[in-house]
């Protein structure tokens, strides 16, 4: 059994679709009308209920799931998120103890997304800092190999 990517049920495809696409710069691989599939194995679904064939009605922040994205400069993106009309935040970039920041916000159907530094871009930013190789990986929690090959 292989893993194919998650499918998110969507109130209105084309507000979702480019903001996912648009916002969120991800690629549509194929785009059916209801269905549109990004080639980071995100799926996006208007209709699931009647596609499903049962009654399932679209929940409100479920708040136990959420998408997550890695980017290289979250300054950037959460001037760019904060500009779409319609996006709730969760909470503003916070820093945690292994050195990453991370942002929550949820997307117009209400689901969490996260958008987070990349760990290969903490590392970077603590070996830049003057951290050596060691102290990089105790703080992230990575491998020292890991730290050594961005150096």
């Amino acid at each position: 059994m292989q893993y194919q990517g998650t499918l998110i049920a969507v109130s209105n495809m084309e507000k979702a679709k480019y903001f996912y696409e648009t916002v969120m710069e991800q690629k549509i691989m194929m785009d059916l009308g209801t269905h549109v599939a990004f080639d980071s194995g995100l799926s996006l679904q208007y209709g699931y209920a009647e596609l499903v064939g049962a009654e399932l009605p679209m929940s409100k922040r479920p708040n136990n799931f959420q998408l997550y994205f890695e980017v290289e400069d979250l300054n950037a993106w959460e001037k760019k998120i904060k500009a779409v009309e319609g996006i709730e935040f969760i909470h503003d970039p916070k820093e945690y103890p292994w050195g990453q920041r991370v942002m929550r916000f949820y997307d117009h159907d209400e689901y969490i997304v996260e958008v987070s530094e990349s760990m290969a871009c903490v590392a970077k930013r603590f070996l830049a800092q003057g951290m050596s190789a060691e102290e990089t990986a105790e703080r992230t929690q990575f491998p020292i190999e890991f730290i050594e090959s961005l150096m």
